[in-house]
Parts: structure tokens; C-alpha cells; sequence
């Protein structure tokens, strides 16, 4: 079974960045972890991880300041959710064809 949440202290070992930079992205609101009301620990879940990690990316390696990077993950997410909503298109397109072909035979 896959892994669901991470923990702060996972999430800095596995993308080897330090406090202060997660802090400033949810400062900035350009991520946010998932808060249980029984747990005070923070933790973040896979698509949380994944902003992360291209943040990092971003800022690191393509010196994109913070702004930049926000504009860049928001475009990234409507890009995923279109390309969701495309398949879901096909999907249904290709499931009437098959219809039609079966009513023809």
C-alpha cells in the first residue's frame, strides 16, 4: 500500500530542502498541508509533495522567485485538470463508438 501523508521532518529528508523554505511556500499559500483536528502534526499529502518538489525545481535550478513559481503551479494544475477533463471526453467518445459498432453488427 502506497504511502498517503508525510510528515514535515519526511518531507525535508526526502526532498532535501530546509524548514524555512516550506514555510515560506505555505506562508504564501503556494501549498498547504492537511491538518487533522486531533493531530497537530502538519502533514502533506502526495499532490502537496509533488508542488514541493517542483518548487524546488523551480526556485533551485531556474531561479523562478516565489510569485513566479505560484503562477507556474496554478498553470500546471489547470493544464492536469483540462488533460483530466479531455480523457474523461475520449473516454465517453470512444464508449459511444463502441456502442454504435455493437448496434450496426
Amino acid at each position: 500500500m502506497a504511502k498517503e501523508l508525510w510528515t514535515v521532518s519526511e518531507i525535508l529528508e526526502i526532498l532535501k530542502i530546509n524548514k524555512r523554505f516550506l514555510s515560506t511556500l505555505e506562508q504564501e499559500e503556494i501549498i498547504c498541508p492537511d491538518c487533522s483536528e486531533n493531530d497537530l502534526d502538519k502533514v502533506f499529502c502526495f499532490t502537496e509533495l509533488e508542488k514541493l518538489r517542483v518548487a524546488k525545481i523551480l526556485v533551485e535550478d531556474m531561479e523562478v522567485n516565489l510569485p513566479g513559481v505560484e503562477v507556474i503551479l496554478r498553470m500546471r494544475q489547470s493544464m492536469i485538470d483540462m488533460r483530466k477533463q479531455f480523457d474523461a471526453i475520449l473516454g465517453e467518445l470512444a464508449r459511444d463508438l463502441e456502442e454504435r459498432l455493437e448496434e450496426s453488427r
